[in-house]
């Protein structure tokens, strides 16, 4: 049996990456009023065998760790939930959308904001350039906290990612961002237990998130950036 893509967090350490999956940089690009709009590729990384990505913020190798946990003393306990998405998720309900709502996972990309939040434009869905827009900011949110659902056939709507990780950068708020994990890889707990398995989730690489492993926007309040 084929062994599923994992990311094995350490106790107080590093992201452990299993070996096939392939690492890249991704930005957010803004609107004209600065507001997130898409995301665009940006070039991938070189990685050989199982790679440990950078968990406190302090590497000067980033997003690789160098050992500078151990350095700093590094606390890294575990503090998100392990309670299922949908358990934790509010419904909010539109002529031709539902939208599934868990803001315990927002990393605050924002791109929820425009033309009025994806709450109201769920909630005006059954305009075809409304529900278009809702279900793009929907897709868009790289944590999953909000997920789109057809009313209709009652299914989700979601983006068809390959199993990766982008190391993001957010161009609009001038800071670097989580680590975006897609396409389903497990992630696999300090005590060994393993997080719903999701399609978008934002991992927290600045070491300041107070929902570890999971990014909750700290990176924004701190001025993180990568480059240092």
């Amino acid at each position: 049996m084929k062994e599923s893509k994992k990311i094995k967090i350490q106790k107080n350490g590093p992201y452990r990456v299993s070996a096939d999956i392939p690492l890249e940089k991704e930005f957010v690009e803004a609107d004209e009023n600065n507001d997130p709009l898409k995301w665009k590729k940006g070039d991938k990384y070189e990685t050989e065998g199982e790679y440990s990505l950078c968990r406190c913020g302090k590497s000067k190798n980033k997003p690789f760790c160098d050992g500078a946990h151990v350095k700093i003393n590094f606390d890294g306990t575990e503090t998100a939930s392990k309670e299922k998405y949908e358990k934790q998720a509010e419904i909010i309900s539109g002529p031709e959308l539902d939208l599934m709502d868990a803001e315990s996972f927002c990393s605050r990309a924002r791109f929820c904001h425009r033309r009025g939040g994806t709450w109201k434009l769920t909630q005006e869905s059954n305009d075809p350039e409304a529900k278009e827009t809702a279900i793009e900011e929907a897709c868009n949110c790289c944590s999953g906290r909000l997920t789109a659902i057809d009313k209709k056939t009652g299914e989700e709507i979601e983006r068809d990612c390959e199993a990766s990780i982008s190391v993001t950068e957010d161009i609009p708020a001038g800071v670097s961002g989580p680590l975006w994990a897609k396409g389903g890889i497990a992630i696999e707990s300090s005590d060994g237990s393993v997080y719903e398995v999701r399609n978008r989730q934002a991992l927290c690489r600045c070491g300041k998130s107070r929902n570890k492993p999971f990014c909750d926007g700290s990176h924004i309040d701190i001025g993180f950036d990568d480059r240092v």
